[in-house]
């Protein structure tokens, strides 16, 4: 991952704090309002709500986990699968249950909670991750940066969506997308850093080896 992503993943959790501190404020509920009146009735956009269902996340995960086991035998992969998706889906209901945001309609007893949006944060989470392994296989420069920008598309579509279907309001939203962005860069520094120490590691041992053969 380049390195100009990092000052981007701390703008994004400073952006999350922010948000966090003024979504319950006259002004970001008048940008919620106005947010909702103009994503509201586009049915093709609130269709895109399937790309976030928990069984898509699933399903999509486990094709990954299958094959960074299977192809590669990238067990460090497995955990960078099981960081982003499985501890960032626990990360954004456990923050949704504490921040009891009730969602768009829904009175507070009925337990509803949307703050941060789970379709943005999570949606933005297994999306990259694929994106991430998938650019790692691609022959050329033009494929990474096609299949990077298809994740990116996807992920606006399934945060918007649930804009569109009135399930989340806007700040929840973009709230979820710099939380999951957040999180994703955090563990793609430290799986880079994993995999560095163990090349190097590798390359050190096969020169002892090369030296004592050789002795």
């Amino acid at each position: 991952m380049k390195r100009i992503f990092y000052p981007l993943a701390m703008a994004t959790l400073l952006g999350f704090f922010g948000i966090l501190y003024y979504y319950q404020r006259e002004p970001v509920r008048e940008i919620d309002e106005r947010a909702a009146s103009i994503f509201n009735g586009m049915w093709w956009l609130e269709a895109m709500a399937f790309i976030g269902e928990q069984w898509m996340i699933f399903a999509a995960s486990f094709l990954l986990l299958v094959f960074l086991w299977a192809f590669r035998h990238d067990y460090r992969g497995m955990l960078f699968v099981f960081l982003t998706v499985g501890a960032g889906n626990a990360l954004n209901q456990l923050l949704q249950q504490w921040f009891a945001r009730p969602m768009p309609g829904f009175p507070e007893k009925m337990a509803a909670y949307s703050f941060p949006s789970d379709h943005a944060m999570v949606g933005l989470l297994y999306l990259f991750t694929l994106a991430y392994f998938l650019g790692e296989r691609a022959g050329t420069k033009t494929i990474r940066l096609s299949i990077w920008l298809a994740a990116a598309l996807l992920t606006m579509l399934t945060a918007l969506s649930q804009v569109a279907s009135g399930a989340h309001y806007l700040s929840d939203v973009l709230a979820g997308l710099c939380l999951g962005y957040t999180l994703f860069v955090l563990v793609a520094i430290w799986y880079e850093m994993r995999e560095r120490h163990f090349r190097k590691r590798t390359s050190v041992r096969s020169a002892e080896r090369e030296d004592i053969v050789e002795r």
